[in-house]
């Protein structure tokens, strides 16, 4: 159950996480939800299903019990046919700009670290900036400043930027746990960021 995991792995490094749960059954479902409050997420826990939303195995933005009963009737006839491990139920994510924060281990210099434009446009505009680790908080600046999406995070047009504080506590952060734990290879997409803060939505790590 990889995603489980690798949510484990980082709540272990202290990364701030959306508040979730494993649920086998509707029941237990519910019972996460309304213990974390509503609006919440669901998605497929399956080791075999990658792209969660490409087969139908995503639901967001579930406002009460009703809605939850039918997201999950809904997951649950798109994955007849697949192997699942569960249902994770997760707390919805504010509403911002969808960042990709990765990395992986190079054989010949290390671990790289990776920012840019996240969710569905990752393919679309491959928006990406890099730097070799450890990185410090200016690498973080430049790396904004060469997207060519950084006048959306820096604020433009009367739009409020992300908080760049919480993005280089992130990068960081995200360079340490790279190094201590010897990741091969990370994903954190999307990192959803406003003004105030970020939201981890979805993480794969391969070790």
């Amino acid at each position: 159950m990889g995603m489980l995991e690798d949510f484990e792995s980082l709540k272990r490094n202290r990364f701030r996480l959306l508040p979730y749960g494993w649920a086998k059954t509707k029941m237990e479902a519910h019972l996460i939800a309304r213990s974390m409050g509503y609006p919440v997420a669901l998605k497929i826990i399956s080791e075999g299903i990658s792209h969660k939303t490409d087969v139908g195995g995503v639901k967001v933005g579930i406002r009460n019990d009703q809605g939850l009963a039918l997201a999950y009737d809904e997951i649950m006839e798109s994955v007849k046919e697949r192997e699942i491990q569960g249902m994770l139920v997760q707390k919805m994510a504010r509403k911002g700009i969808e960042l990709i924060i990765g990395g992986k281990k190079d054989a010949q210099f290390g671990h790289v670290i990776v920012l840019g434009l996240g969710g569905v446009y990752v393919e679309v505009f491959r928006d990406i900036s890099a730097r070799l680790c450890p990185i410090n908080e200016n690498d973080v600046e430049e790396m904004i400043d060469e997207l060519k999406s950084h006048p959306i995070l820096k604020g433009t047009r009367g739009q409020k930027g992300i908080n760049v504080e919480g993005l280089k506590e992130l990068m960081l952060a995200t360079c340490r746990f790279m190094h201590r734990e010897d990741i091969k290879e990370l994903d954190l997409n999307p990192v959803i960021f406003d003004e105030k803060g970020y939201d981890i939505v979805d993480a794969r790590i391969g070790r």
